[in-house]
């Protein structure tokens, strides 16, 4: 259907809905990153994703061996910007905030035995040619059905609401497992979870393990569509991670549930028990 952006019987609203992309997409504006910086900040998301256990360190040895003029400080201060930490302790650069309550890991030894058992979130960073925007996802560990998903051109609280709340439109778990983030730390977001009697379970400091299987889903979709795909702009991503995450959803299947599918797994067996276990160890 082809729409003139210029028609005025039509509502941004309206336009939006056609077009089926939010309506912040509308107002996008790129990030003010010159063209040199968002050359490192999109190495460093190539290297971290490629290597998860490398700190500013060893990617600051990287890039300067690739002829990127970088010094550890600056390396630190893009990976914090896009939200990457390596998956052993080093300087957290997951911005906990101070002024709310963390919450214990509650995950040590659990077997994860049936759908809803457990959910968890992160936040990733998502290249463009001209631009960066950041992802959002929610994933029942059991099933690795993806729940919900949201994009923003800012880490900010209300993209993570969003996506909650989507996800808890379906159904909800028993603990709900983030990062010490002030979007996941934050009361907004804690609320809803206390609210509906959700336990809430939070990272160790600076482990990326502790929320293993968010992080895997970043490899899987970087590599599998954003890395081929290469998108340009907002509406674009939106479209197509649209596209990507209904594929892994219902036509992907995992090695690990036995070759079938996430929403096999999650549909088929809402019921609590089940043949996988997961073992947190």
């Amino acid at each position: 259907m082809l729409i003139d952006a210029t028609n005025e019987h039509l509502s941004i609203r309206e336009r939006c809905r056609l077009l089926d992309v939010p309506r912040s997409s509308y107002y996008y504006q790129p990030a003010p990153v010159d063209e040199y910086t968002l050359k490192i900040m999109n190495e460093i998301d190539l290297l971290y994703t490629k290597h998860p256990f490398f700190g500013s360190r060893r990617i600051t040895v990287k890039l300067c061996e690739k002829g990127y003029q970088v010094n550890i400080k600056r390396v630190k201060r893009l990976m914090k910007k896009m939200g990457i930490r390596a998956i052993y302790p080093e300087p957290n650069t997951s911005c906990p905030n101070k002024n709310h309550h963390i919450y214990p890991y509650l995950l040590k030894g659990v077997t994860i035995c049936y759908p809803n058992h457990v959910w968890s979130t992160d936040i990733t960073y998502i290249r463009l040619k001209k631009g960066f925007l950041y992802l959002v996802a929610i994933i029942d560990w059991y099933s690795r059905y993806v729940l919900s998903w949201e994009l923003s051109n800012t880490i900010d609280t209300f993209f993570c609401v969003t996506a909650l709340q989507e996800a808890l439109e379906i159904n909800k778990p028993d603990i709900f497992n983030s990062d010490q983030g002030a979007q996941f730390t934050s009361n907004k977001f804690l609320s809803i979870l206390l609210d509906q009697d959700i336990k809430v379970s939070m990272d160790s400091k600076g482990r990326a393990l502790d929320n293993i299987f968010v992080e895997r889903l970043w490899r899987t979709v970087k590599y599998e569509d954003i890395y081929l795909k290469n998108y340009e702009t907002v509406p674009e991503t939106y479209r197509g991670l649209k596209k990507y995450f209904h594929f892994y959803n219902y036509s992907r299947p995992h090695q690990s549930l036995g070759y079938k599918t996430p929403a096999e797994i999650y549909f088929d067996k809402k019921g609590k028990g089940g043949d996988l276990l997961i073992n947190c160890g």
